[in-house]
């Protein structure tokens, strides 16, 4: 790996243009709203997409991507309506949690939330029941729209086994080594992040990688390559 500021952004670049032409825009995030955007950070922690979205569509059709109805809902139902999600009982207690402070703290104004500058929006985001860093800062990037780098398990997979990592890396530490070394553009941030979760979806898995697919695979350190098999 190279050393230096100019190096690092040229090799980040360089795995970025890689994903880029290996899987295309990735059209992130898939909502037709900031606020369903937000459930469904919520909804998908420790769950596939694709449970998240039988979630969001329960929601839909019983008119609750909206906050006041989250509030007045009753527990019971929620709960029922985000089962697909798994975890219901405690991400549906998530949902009124980031409703009650919302109505509570902005006066149900969304947009009054997601207007503050990046580190009070942050610092609000972390003070929710359920809303830890991954989270917050995937609402930060793609509701409210500025620039801030989302660190997924998948981010510590694939950078860990390109060499540039340690395994048990901390979540500040990684963000960091992206935003110094990136260009604070909203755009990059969010197609990179959505570029390494395909990848690390589709080929670096965490077992039985599909590394000859790999786009990554000439600059990858990783010992145990797989076949996919």
């Amino acid at each position: 790996m190279s050393s230096g500021q100019s190096g690092l952004t040229e090799e980040l670049m360089n795995i970025f243009k890689r994903l880029l032409g290996k899987f295309g825009p990735r059209h992130w995030w898939p909502a037709d709203s900031n606020l369903e955007m937000i459930l469904g950070a919520i909804l998908v922690q420790n769950v596939s997409w694709k449970n998240t979205a039988a979630a969001l569509q329960n929601l839909r059709e019983k008119g609750l991507i909206d906050l006041m109805g989250l509030l007045e809902v009753p527990d019971g139902d929620l709960e029922e309506l985000v089962r697909p999600a798994r975890y219901y009982k405690t991400k549906a207690k998530k949902l009124k949690a980031f409703a009650s402070m919302v109505d509570e703290r902005f006066d149900g104004d969304l947009d009054k939330l997601l207007g503050l500058p990046l580190k009070r929006l942050r610092d609000e985001l972390m003070k929710v029941y359920g809303i830890g860093e991954e989270t917050a800062d995937s609402i930060i990037l793609y509701a409210s729209k500025q620039p801030i780098f989302v660190i997924d398990a998948y981010t510590r997979r694939i950078f860990h086994r390109l060499g540039y990592f340690r395994e048990n890396a901390g979540y500040a530490e990684m963000q960091a080594f992206f935003m110094r070394h990136l260009p604070a553009d909203v755009q990059l941030y969010n197609e990179y992040h959505a570029l390494l979760d395909c990848l690390g979806n589709r080929l670096c898995r965490a077992t039985k990688p599909a590394c000859r697919e790999c786009p990554l695979e000439d600059i990858c350190k990783y010992e145990g390559k797989g076949d996919g098999q």
